[in-house]
């Protein structure tokens, strides 16, 4: 090699040093002075729905923590699909924030043929905001008051029972799919475009039984006159909102717990600090009475903890009901 050669080499790479140190200097700054502005907080969902609500809840809160203004976007369509994905496309500056939820995170990259996103490579995970556990309803006029009963009857007339879910793919529809595989009994599927008219329908006595957040069967299941009956949770404890529900692992169905999560995420990318700043305002929300009451009140659970924490969970629960999506063939629909 000749000494103009090495000469040109060690030159480029004394200014590919300094580049890296500006670049890494810069981000340093940015770390220490975020956030200087606005932030946006986009939601995979319709607005008025539960992921707004909480949503903008949290939004308040974190602009109370931050010193900035939190708005929240909301990009609704297949799935979370849309949302999300304009969440891993963002800048990676911290001004770009959103909802992660179970679906497009967990279960979607098994139920469609493609997605516009990676959840493994193009998110980062920021904190675990909430746990929804399931509760299994049916009718206030069914005979079954027991989870016992309800399942010896699938066992017992396998094209006799029926269960309504919010949407074919969605944890409503995996978590009934799960008690089928664990109890051993049959159940058909009848998917519904939402909460409110599978609950109807189960008001009626035209499905058998639905499974699906807590907050949805609580007004109709209190008071002098309901008109549904829980008849378990798949909480690992029994929720403070319905003291009298069994979970399922009381009743000898522990592989029964789970829920309907979600969390705040952030394009890959993010400076590690600004990801730091962002998880402790998240905390701060959860861990605020007022906050964590109105979570209490309607059946779930707040959540919390580190961003490795976060992202352990989201990789256990996407290896989890992928297994269950493949074993049942299952497809986005």
């Amino acid at each position: 090699m000749s000494n103009a050669m090495q000469k040109l080499l060690v030159k480029g790479a004394l200014i590919l040093s300094a580049s890296v140190g500006m670049i890494a200097g810069a981000n340093a700054v940015h770390a220490a002075d975020y956030p200087q502005g606005a932030i946006t907080f986009i939601v995979p969902y319709a607005a008025g729905g539960s992921s707004d609500t909480r949503s903008r809840q949290l939004a308040q809160k974190l602009s109370e923590y931050l010193g900035q203004t939190v708005v929240v976007d909301n990009r609704p369509g297949a799935s979370g699909n849309i949302g999300t994905a304009a969440i891993a496309r963002a800048k990676p500056d911290g001004y770009t924030i959103g909802l992660g939820n179970f679906a497009p995170l967990a279960t979607n990259q098994a139920l469609y043929e493609k997605l516009p996103f990676d959840p493994q490579k193009d998110v980062q995970p920021i904190a675990l905001l909430e746990k929804g556990p399931l509760v299994l309803a049916v009718s206030a006029k069914s005979s079954y008051t027991t989870i016992a009963g309800l399942i010896a009857h699938g066992k017992q007339n396998p094209d006799n029972l029926n269960y309504g879910s919010t949407g074919a793919g969605g944890a409503s529809n995996l978590v009934a799919e799960l008690l089928k595989n664990t109890a051993g009994f049959e159940a058909a599927h009848i998917p519904y475009r939402g909460g409110a008219p599978a609950v109807n329908d189960l008001i009626a006595g035209n499905v058998d039984f639905v499974m699906d957040l807590a907050s949805l069967f609580i007004p109709h299941a209190t008071g002098a006159n309901p008109r549904v009956r829980i008849l378990a949770v798949t909480s690992a404890q029994r929720l403070s909102a319905l003291p009298a529900v069994p979970t399922f692992t009381e009743l000898g169905l522990p592989a029964m717990n789970a829920s309907n999560w979600f969390g705040v995420i952030a394009p890959k990318g993010v400076p590690a600090a600004v990801i730091q700043r962002l998880n402790e305002g998240v905390n701060r929300a959860v861990q605020d009475a007022e906050y964590a009451r109105i979570v209490d009140a309607q059946g779930a659970e707040v959540g919390g903890g580190t961003p490795d924490d976060f992202t352990q969970f989201v990789r256990s629960e996407n290896a989890r009901w992928t297994k269950l999506i493949k074993e049942k063939g299952m497809r986005a629909q």
